[in-house]
């Protein structure tokens, strides 16, 4: 059995792994480069023999994991594509907003470009369509929780809860090699213990080899104190100054979480009931998805729906669709939190809300997520004076906070918590998803304080799994 690392390796984005045996072949995840250093993977052909595919394994719907899916449908993809059913409803959504906003920021390049008479780095065209997704869509399998399900010949997986999004799943691979059964765990985004909405992650008795994120692989995250008391802080300090709280979102969970906790300190009249605007077609989308998949929810959340009090919404929450609606949110006056996608800055409508708010020194721009190298989120983040929105050079003077507590990822703690749930080492783990020197420190943790085999590979590096 032979394994190749194919995105996610050294940095955090592009999730792809092959995995083929003498008679099996299959790939968990086909994600998209986010960050700006790896953009040119995206475009690069994939040399895996797609025809002979038995299936693919998606862990989960966010881009940097099933956004690729569509291109690989085009260059030749046929087999099934199997995934949880609540990730399935959501990698759909994510696939057509994907593909509609390649479409918009090509077509919006190719004018900017004729206007300044230059030429960008990458084609000034999608990577898929529309229709590529409506050639993807039927390809989704909905597989439940821990049903064994045959992958191919000699190739079985069950699929267990990540803990990290609605429909998450860390994937439980058996294969027969040389007459025998291994094990190989791929972790996927392995999320943290008691956070709203959905169900902790899943732990393992055994496995022979582990492919595990480490996102957070360096650091143990700090107490800040609740997300409530912080946000609550933030949101109040911003009605103080007269101005917009500005919150970039991913539209999967990321979202959702925060309508939780807004919705409760308004409840509890501990932030004033001030408008809350969803500015994202995809995030209201994706509630709908959950109050579908109320069975992925954790005993907290199904308690609140029983009770009466919706998690997932609040008098005073409105989303907004229309484009110029959304435009029109730039003329509102007066106080008002305003969430939009994308979380990283990097498309979507929150460039448009920054490019309009950013040089205000009354607004807050407030990340609640992880800010990839090189994208827009960051940049802002990392404190640049100036940053550069829809082709022209923006002053940052407004207020820049990141709470902490938000994040879908869990720290090395958890990491190494979620690890020594097996009560034997593993043959090797192996260590990706994570910037080069998070991976590196996981990896040293791991051989140090485990002592247990462990590596990081490296991009496009073939293993033999004995």
């Amino acid at each position: 059995m032979k394994i190749q690392f194919l995105g996610a390796i050294r940095q955090v984005t592009g999730s792809h792994y092959y995995l083929e045996t003498e008679a099996a072949r299959t790939i968990v995840d086909c994600g998209m480069y986010q960050e700006r250093d790896y953009l040119g993977r995206n475009w690069v052909e994939s040399a895996l023999p797609l025809p002979q595919l038995d299936a693919a394994l998606l862990t989960h719907a966010h881009l940097d994991h099933c956004g690729l899916l569509p291109k690989l449908v085009h260059e030749g993809l046929r087999c099934p594509v199997r995934t949880t059913p609540a990730s399935a409803d959501l990698v759909e959504i994510v696939l057509r907003d994907s593909a509609k906003i390649q479409a918009e920021d090509a077509a919006f390049k190719i004018k900017r470009h004729q206007k300044e008479g230059r030429r960008g780095p990458y084609p000034p065209r999608p990577l898929y369509t529309d229709k590529d997704v409506d050639r993807t869509i039927p390809l989704l399998k909905r597989t439940p929780y821990r049903a064994t399900i045959e992958v191919g010949p000699g190739l079985r997986a069950q699929f267990h809860d990540a803990g990290h999004i609605l429909g998450s799943a860390m994937i439980e691979i058996e294969a027969a090699v040389n007459g025998e059964t291994r094990t190989v765990v791929f972790s996927g985004d392995i999320g943290q213990w008691d956070r709203p909405l959905i169900r902790d992650p899943s732990t393992f008795r055994r496995a022979d080899y582990v492919v595990m994120e480490s996102t957070y692989g360096d650091r143990v995250h700090e107490d800040h104190g609740s997300v409530e008391d912080q946000l609550a802080k933030v949101v109040n300090s911003t009605v103080e100054m007269g101005g917009k709280l500005i919150v970039p979102v991913f539209a999967i969970e990321r979202a959702q979480e925060l309508i939780y906790y807004l919705g409760r300190l308004i409840r509890e009249k501990r932030i004033p009931a001030l408008p809350v605007i969803l500015d994202s077609p995809m995030a209201s989308d994706v509630i709908e998805v959950f109050r579908r998949h109320r069975d992925c929810f954790d005993d907290e959340a199904n308690a609140l729906w029983e009770s009466g009090h919706s998690p997932l919404g609040f008098p005073g929450l409105r989303t907004v669709r229309d484009v110029d609606d959304s435009k029109s949110l730039n003329e509102m006056g007066g106080p008002a939190v305003i969430m939009a996608t994308s979380g990283m800055c990097t498309a979507g409508r929150i460039k448009h809300h920054l490019a309009h708010r950013i040089s205000n020194p009354h607004d807050t721009v407030l990340f609640v997520g992880y800010q990839a190298r090189g994208t827009l989120g960051r940049q802002i983040l990392d404190g640049r004076p100036e940053v550069r929105i829809h082709g022209r050079n923006r002053l940052v003077r407004a207020r820049v906070l990141q709470i902490h507590g938000f994040s879908g990822h869990a720290d090395r703690a958890a990491l190494i918590r979620w690890l020594s749930a097996l009560e034997e080492p593993p043959r090797h783990v192996f260590v990706c998803h994570g910037d080069e020197p998070q991976a590196l420190s996981l990896a040293e943790h791991i051989r140090t304080e485990l002592g247990w085999s462990a590596a990081v590979p490296r991009y496009m590096q073939t293993v033999t799994l004995d």
